[in-house]
């Protein structure tokens, strides 16, 4: 599978099998997550890997009641260990480094034929609180990872390339 392929079959996934993920596949779609570009390399992210279904339950309430958050075999949840550094641009770097390892391992994902959830509505504190994650930390996004219960792909609502891309001037 290529890089445009998995993009394309990727999609948000909210119903699982309930089916363990493989160590070293879930071990190789983190190792993506590893190798992914950061500003400065600073590196700032963290993964706690939730397997156990209670913890899991617990971090379907913390994401707003989010119940599939709890029926899925993993849990990765996001964090960043900070110095707060801003890039000249005006942008902190954290949130968007984490995005792109997140984004590695979604697609990493798919080639293992695994789904994946961006959970952004979750309580920061609570999963803070459920995972005894340090109050320095910050937790970004949680990512449910998961067999997929079904393996239907309807076409992705997407804007036409004309209304996206600029030549040179906006």
């Amino acid at each position: 599978m290529n890089v445009l392929d998995a993009i394309r079959k990727r999609r948000s996934v909210r119903s699982y099998l309930d089916k363990p993920i493989e160590d070293e596949k879930l071990n190789a779609v983190l190792e993506a997550g590893r190798l992914a570009p950061s500003a400065g390399n600073r590196q700032e992210w963290r993964f706690v890997i939730v397997r156990d279904g209670e913890v899991r339950r617990k971090l379907g309430e913390a994401a707003n009641g989010q119940s599939f958050v709890g029926e899925v075999p993993v849990v990765i949840v996001a964090c960043a260990v900070t110095d707060g550094h801003v890039m000249s641009c005006g942008q902190p770097c954290y949130p968007i480094d984490v995005a792109i390892a997140l984004d590695h391992i979604s697609l990493a994902a798919v080639e293992y034929g695994l789904g994946t959830c961006w959970i952004g509505a979750f309580n920061e504190g609570k999963v803070k609180e459920i995972l005894g994650i340090p109050e320095e930390v910050r937790v970004v996004e949680l990512m449910p990872i998961g067999y997929p219960a079904t393996q239907a792909v309807k076409e992705k609502n997407r804007l036409p390339f004309s209304k996206i891309v600029k030549q040179c001037h906006w």
